[in-house]
This record gives C-alpha cells, sequence and structure tokens, in this order.
C-alpha cells in the first residue's frame, strides 16, 4: 500500500494516522469531523458530493493526505466559482465534476495539505499538489481548487495554479482579562451599542448558557439540530448537516464542541454550535424559533468572545461574510485560496477576471479598516 492512492473513505484510515498530519489540531480536517460526514449523511453523490481523499503512503503508513472530493457542483464550498462554470459550459464544456480540497460546508481556513511537520514538510506537500494535478489530468477534469489555506501550504502552489483572496472578520484576543477589558479598547458608540445588544439579550428571560458537546442528551441534541434546519429552511437553503451527524459531534468531540444555548423553560429556542482546535474558536452553526433583539449577536458573537477570553484563546472566527461584524470587534482578515485550471486559454480568462477581482477586494479591505471599532485604530 505505498505510493499515492486516491480514497474513496475516510473508513479504511485509522484515525491516529490522519490526524498525526494535522499540525494546529484543526476540528474541521480532523479524522473525526471528516469521517463523521461521510459516516452520518451529510456528503451524498446526489448533493454533489464524492469523496476522494488524496493519501501518500510510505511502508504502508500514511505520510502526506489532503481531504479531496469530486464535486458534481459547486454547492457548499463558499469560494464562489459559478460564473466560472458558466462560461465554460456555454463555451461547450463539461465543468463538472471537478475536484475540490477542502472541508466541506466549512469556509474555515486551516491546513489542507496534511503532512508531518519536519524537514521533508515542503517536499510532500509539493507532491500532493503535483499528485492532484496528474490525478486531474489523467480524468480529464476541468479544474482543481484548494480553499481556504493556510499561509504554509501557498508555496506548494506553483504558478498554474491561480490565486484568489476574499475576505473574513476575525476575533483577535490581545490579552484581556474579561470582557469587559475588551469593550475598553473598542470606540466609545461600539461600545455602547454592544451593551444595548447584550441587555436587550438579557432582559429577554430567556436562559442563557454555554456548555460542552459532552453534557448534551440525544433528545436536546435533537433540539437543537431542529433549530439548525428551521434556520435554513426558512431562508431557503439546504441544511446538509444530519441531526446524527450534531449527535456524533457532541459524542466523539466532547468539550472541543461548545454551544450556546436560550432557553424558554426546559425548550431549548435558540443555539449557536462553535468548535475548537488549538488556540481558535469556530462559529459554524445557528438557529432560532423566536425572534428576539439581541439575540443572534449574544449568542453568536458576545458568547463566543467571553468563552475564547475565559479559555485564553488567541482567535475567535465566526465564520463567512458579514460587515455587522465589524463593529462588534471583529477585523477583516484575508483567505485564500488556489485554482488549476485545466485549459490554457480559459485559464487566462480566469486570470484576467481574478485580477480585477483582487483590486476590488483589496479597495474593499482598505475602507473596512478605516472603520475600524477600536479606539486605537
Amino acid at each position: 500500500m505505498n505510493g499515492i492512492r486516491f480514497l474513496e473513505s475516510l473508513g479504511g484510515i485509522p484515525a491516529a494516522d490522519w490526524d498525526a498530519l494535522v499540525p494546529d489540531g484543526n476540528p474541521f480536517v480532523s479524522h473525526a469531523f471528516l469521517h463523521g460526514m461521510e459516516a452520518k449523511g451529510c456528503l451524498r453523490e446526489d448533493y454533489g458530493w464524492q469523496p476522494y481523499h488524496l493519501g501518500i503512503f510510505e511502508d504502508g503508513r500514511l505520510v502526506a493526505a489532503a481531504p479531496t472530493y469530486l464535486k458534481g457542483n459547486s454547492h457548499g464550498e463558499f469560494v464562489f466559482d459559478w460564473s466560472w462554470a458558466a462560461a465554460w459550459e456555454r463555451a461547450g464544456g463539461d465543468y463538472y465534476p471537478k475536484l475540490l480540497v477542502a472541508s466541506p460546508y466549512s469556509p474555515v481556513p486551516g491546513p489542507r495539505l496534511l503532512v508531518r511537520e519536519g524537514l521533508a514538510a515542503e517536499v510532500m506537500r509539493n507532491r500532493l499538489t503535483a499528485a492532484l494535478v496528474d490525478e486531474a489530468d489523467r480524468l480529464g477534469l476541468s479544474s482543481i481548487h484548494a480553499n481556504f489555506l493556510p499561509e504554509t501550504d501557498l508555496d506548494a502552489f506553483d504558478d498554474r495554479w491561480l490565486a484568489r483572496s476574499d475576505v473574513q472578520f476575525h476575533w483577535h484576543n490581545r490579552g484581556y482579562a474579561d470582557f469587559a477589558a475588551f469593550l475598553a479598547a473598542l470606540t466609545s458608540k461600539k461600545r455602547k451599542n454592544i451593551r444595548q445588544e447584550r441587555a436587550h439579550a438579557q432582559a429577554s428571560g430567556l436562559t442563557l448558557e454555554m456548555r460542552g458537546g459532552d453534557t448534551f442528551s440525544d433528545a436536546e441534541w435533537r433540539q437543537i439540530h431542529a433549530l439548525y434546519e428551521l434556520t435554513f429552511d426558512m431562508k431557503g437553503n439546504h441544511a446538509a448537516m444530519t441531526a446524527r451527524f450534531f449527535q456524533y459531534l457532541g459524542r466523539t468531540l466532547g468539550p472541543n464542541v461548545q454551544v450556546a444555548l436560550a432557553r424558554d423553560s426546559h425548550d431549548i429556542v435558540a443555539m449557536a454550535l462553535f468548535l475548537r482546535g488549538g488556540d481558535t474558536l469556530y462559529g459554524r452553526y445557528w438557529g432560532a424559533s423566536v425572534d428576539v433583539s439581541g439575540l443572534h449577536f449574544e449568542l453568536c458573537y458576545y458568547r463566543g468572545i467571553d468563552y475564547a477570553i475565559r479559555e485564553g484563546l488567541a482567535r475567535f472566527e465566526p465564520g463567512a461574510q458579514g460587515e455587522h461584524k465589524l463593529a462588534r470587534g471583529f477585523l477583516p482578515a484575508l483567505t485564500h485560496s488556489r485554482h488549476y485550471i485545466a485549459h490554457e486559454g480559459f485559464r487566462r480568462a480566469v486570470a484576467d477576471a481574478l485580477r480585477q477581482e483582487a483590486a476590488h477586494r483589496e479597495a474593499y479591505r482598505e475602507e473596512l479598516m478605516a472603520h475600524s471599532p477600536y479606539a486605537d485604530r
């Protein structure tokens, strides 16, 4: 079992072997998270997801890997290439299937080229990207996309890969002693607004709390999932995560899953679900059956900041998009993706579009920074 292999499931890979390649404990590329999605019904071929994980083996041991999928559409990726697909298909080509290196449904920066750190790490990352290109060419695929890459992965993508960036909003811990110390770092207007929002949530009559995933019963997980599903349905979106997956996360990751809750008597009426890994808290899923002023901000943002300060975490990444996060202490941060387009002419056209996009993005980021909520901006 030596050499390069593409795997249709993580089920045959020991969790310890895979997780030994994850350098920062990022939960979204952990064996538990990725295999859980496969095993608990979140990834289905009719949803456009077919696991096709890349592994490099030496002496029967996994030494490098990349979470990889054959994609039949562009749903659940958060790096949008719908216009590329439409253009290629108007020209008579088949854009799908394509190869995607990512954590499904998770717009979370983190390692994608998984290697054991050491002198050979750079070589192994280069082998992974070369293997991806070879496989896409062998299968006659239109493209490969590697989304939400950390800076440590970027050098492994040569000039054949097109660079793309976007903006998220992340909170950084400046050594705050408590939430009040964080508020003191903001401008007076932003500080006042946050206090008002928290006061509205506290005055709602709901019981607010934050608990670890290992403290919930299966019945409570079903309530949490129902809120997630309801909120997706209200927005006309597809709720891909199953109730079985939520329960599995709580049992498998335990206190590395955190849920901020609002209860009306015994019923959970709002929730925000977080994952913790390394020195970072990640906000992922929100759901509510009530409309209470300030409750979304309290559960999704302020409870997360509170937790990060209390636990001494360096960062809190609450998810994709959302300029409203800026006023609540989250600053713009660049995310990175790389894209291999097989057809040379189409690659040039996409490269031209990306150059224009990059200029607009940089101007947007500079404008955001000019409106920093911090007093020392």
